[in-house]
């Protein structure tokens, strides 16, 4: 849950909504919605990392905005 938490705090910080995902092949998906030029701090954020992440690839795809989300969560599952 590391990683999902800090682009959370990255993401409430820059202002951006939408949500972080852990998938089950262990990468974490990332849905920000905002302004282009805060969305690229935001990439450079999550292709740094927190502290003890190791960050191997990040890959971005750029879409319209929906306008869906209100803040910026996460998303939990039940792994078993």
């Amino acid at each position: 849950m590391m990683y999902r938490d800090f682009a959370r705090r990255r993401a409430l910080a820059r202002s951006l909504t939408g949500t972080a995902e852990n998938l089950k092949n262990d990468n974490v998906h990332i849905v920000a919605e905002g302004e282009e030029e805060v969305l690229n701090l935001f990439l450079a954020d999550l292709k740094k990392g927190p502290i003890f992440a190791r960050v191997t690839n990040i890959e971005a795809k750029w879409l319209n905005p929906t306008g869906e989300f209100k803040d910026f969560s996460i998303i939990f599952y039940d792994r078993h």
